[in-house]
This record gives structure tokens, sequence and C-alpha cells, in this order.
């Protein structure tokens, strides 16, 4: 029987996806691990849960020995606008934890996912239909690390054979989970706002496009990338995928849709509007679609029609 740890799985994908893998698995196949913030009832009562600190690799060896661990799925970081204000902490966890599941994975054999971001890239990247090989100069320590981790996992499979495989995701939006430090947080807001209040104060600007992903095609890319045929994957690691591209009003615009007497406006963060800015409006993503055959479900109009409903009915029927 197939094992899993998830670590970082109290986090925005983690929690969502421990869930999922669950129910494809097995509830005793998939261990969740976190790390400081405690899990939901949902997550706790649905398997196994642990508190380990992705910093201190004997943390992870330990469950991975005593659950026979065959594939890990690292989720746990410190994001953009958060790794920022602590850098120290950002660089600890984003490129010293993976490194701790590296080693693991090399000495007991497992296989890695790892997510990387569109923070990889920076201003001097082109900016409209990124490449999947492309330069690479981000601007954020967050950017930074996740560059080093694409280094490491690349240099893991080729030196030691691990079979370590990765996304670039770029902004994540889910009604299930709070969002936890990142730049695009915004495109989780304004849809509670909406339904809560019929207004939102943007921290990003008018114009500000950024790919976008709807969570149940986030965890779909995970799971189907992991199940591909490795003979197929030439890049193996940090494959770009996206689903749409948006910018606040163009989402404002299919919230109006749905509720007429929603109102936007702004309120600019400099810190977030500059990493913003230092990321592709949109990317390529034909690399994943030709080597494991990736596909989105959700546009924009089709995700956001499925939020406000979901949203409406969580606030009617608040459990």
């Amino acid at each position: 029987m197939k094992k899993v740890l998830v670590t970082g799985a109290t986090g925005q994908i983690g929690s969502e996806l421990t869930l999922l893998l669950r129910e494809n698995l097995g509830s005793a196949g998939v261990i969740a691990a976190g790390h400081i913030k405690k899990p939901d009832s949902v997550l706790r009562e649905s398997g196994p849960f642990h508190y380990i600190d992705c910093t201190q690799i004997d943390t992870i060896a330990e469950l991975v020995k005593k659950y026979k661990v065959d594939t890990i799925y690292h989720l746990a970081a410190v994001l953009s606008a958060s790794a920022e204000k602590n850098l120290q902490l950002g660089w600890q966890v984003n490129v010293n934890g993976l490194y701790n599941v590296l080693e693991v994975a090399r000495e007991y054999g497992c296989a890695v996912f790892t997510p990387s971001s569109v923070a990889i890239f920076g201003p001097s990247t082109p900016l409209q239909n990124t490449p999947q090989d492309t330069v690479q100069r981000p601007t954020t320590i967050y950017g930074v690390a996740k560059v080093a981790g694409e280094l490491l996992c690349d240099y893991y499979f080729k030196r030691f054979g691990v079979d370590t495989r990765g996304v670039r995701y770029p902004g994540l939006i889910s009604y299930k989970t709070p969002p936890g430090g990142g730049t695009t947080d915004y495109a989780v807001e304004i849809y509670f706002e909406a339904v809560r209040n019929k207004r939102y104060t943007c921290y990003l600007k008018e114009g500000t496009y950024l790919d976008m992903m709807y969570m149940p095609d986030a965890l779909k890319a995970a799971v189907e990338l992991m199940e591909a045929d490795p003979g197929r994957l030439k890049h193996r690691n940090a494959f770009n995928v996206t689903a749409m591209s948006a910018a606040p009003e163009t989402i404002a615009s299919e919230i109006k849709k749905l509720i007429p007497d929603f109102a936007i406006d702004y309120q600019i963060d400099p810190l977030r509007q500059a990493i913003a800015d230092s990321w592709p409006d949109s990317m390529d993503d034909s690399a994943s679609r030709q080597e494991w055959d990736w596909k989105p479900e959700y546009d924009l109009q089709a995700m956001t029609r499925d939020i406000i409903q979901n949203i409406s009915q969580m606030l009617e029927n608040p459990s």
C-alpha cells in the first residue's frame, strides 16, 4: 500500500491536498505533518497527524521510518510577503527544509513533490507568455529560495536518482482555507468580501495581471504529475502550469455578473505591488501539456461562479 507524507499539511494547499489523497489512497496511508498551525477537526480526525519542524531533519526521518513512507509532498513554506518580513525564516524553511526532505528521500528511497512558483521569475524575464526555460533573476527572498529549490531538486534527481517532480504554481485561489501571506491573496479575500459586504479594497492596482489557478486544479496538477510516466518527463521539476491570467478589475467584473452592486476600490500596498510587478502576466505551460497532458478544468468565469456559490452556502449554514 502506498504511504505518503504531506508536510505543511495545515497550509492552504496542504490542508486540501491531504484530504484528496486520503480520499484516493485511504486515510491510513496519508500522514499529515505541520509545525505551527493547528489542524482543523476534519484534517485531524481523518488520519494520522504529527507536528514536525522541517528545518530539523530528524523529525522528518522519524516519520518516514515509522510509516515506511515512499512519497513526500513537501508543501511547508513561508510565502512571499511573509518571507520579505522575515528573511532568515524564509530561507530556513524554504531552502534548508527542502534540503532536509531531499536528504531523507535519498536515504529512504522516497519520491518528492515540491511546488515552485511564479516568484522564481523577475523583471528581466519575459512577462507575456513566459517560457518554460528562461532567465530567472527574482527580486524577493521567496523567489531566490524557490530558484535554489528547483536547482536542488534537479541535482538530487541527476546525482542520486531521487524521483523529484514539481510545478511552478501561479496565484492559488481557494474558499476553503484562509490565505497565508502571499502576494495574490487578494484574489481569495475579494470573494469573501463580495459576498459579505459587497465591497473590497484591493492592495494591488488596476491592471496588475497575474497568473491564477483555482485550488481544485492546483491539487489535480500535483497528483497528475506524480502519477505521470517518468519516461515522458523531459523537465521533471518546476513545470509551468496555469489556468487564467487575471487582474483585480477582471475578477471584480466577473463578480459583478453575480453580485451586481459589488464595488472595488484600491489602497496600494507598496511591498506587495512591487512583488507583483516583478512576476509574469502569463505563463506558457505547453511543456506540461506535452509531457504529462496537463489541462485545467476552471477558467475565471467557472471559478467565480463556484466560489461565490460555496461561500454563500458557508455563510448561510456555518458549521
